[in-house]
């Protein structure tokens, strides 16, 4: 009887660890994919950028170093390998782009032609799918990284070579700030 309680209890826990590991291998690859589809828009994002550029590059040629700016930040995140070097390459080049629309601004032609708004457009749309995808993709190594750490998880996760994922993070300390909000319209608060 002790013989069959046993090996019933090691039936038990070899069925656990075999359902442990594939669980952590589970989660890191969904946080790998969920990678993957970042880098899926960032290369959409990064294909845009010159065809933008390209665009507006005789209308603009005062303005070369905004558009030198544009095209280094893109080249700095197209080299970026790890989350956070990624993500404080893809800060700097959202605040070129930031700074390049503001400029473009100055030129009521630009704005007006349908091939900048298009563009315009397209990459609006990426960023948003961008912004979706940094948010899926942190919410998965949240959850892979809470797994790796969970009794009695943990005692799998170096046989599973589980380790924690980075999160995407924000680096500039610019993007963290609050925008204020004037619903005043220009009004003077009545004394």
């Amino acid at each position: 009887m002790t013989t069959i309680i046993l090996l019933v209890v090691a039936v038990v826990v070899v069925f656990w660890v075999i359902s442990a590991y594939n669980g952590l291998v589970a989660w890191k690859n969904q946080t790998a994919n969920a990678w993957k589809q970042i880098d899926v828009q960032l290369k959409r994002r990064h294909d845009l950028i010159p065809n933008l550029v390209n665009t507006v590059k005789g209308s603009m040629e005062f303005e070369k170093e905004t558009l030198d700016a544009v095209i280094s930040a893109r080249a700095r995140a197209m080299q970026a390998t790890t989350v956070g070097q990624t993500a404080s390459a893809e800060t700097a080049l959202t605040g070129a782009l930031g700074k390049f629309f503001a400029v473009m601004e100055a030129y009521p032609d630009l704005k007006s032609s349908a091939n900048v708004r298009s563009l315009q457009e397209e990459l609006a749309s990426t960023e948003n799918k961008i912004a979706f995808s940094r948010q899926h993709y942190n919410d998965t190594a949240t959850k892979y990284n809470t797994k790796q750490m969970q009794f009695p998880t943990n005692m799998v996760a170096g046989l599973a070579k589980a380790t924690p994922a980075e999160l995407w993070e924000i680096t500039d300390e610019a993007e963290r700030a609050v925008p204020m909000v004037d619903l005043g319209m220009g009004r003077k608060p009545q004394a």
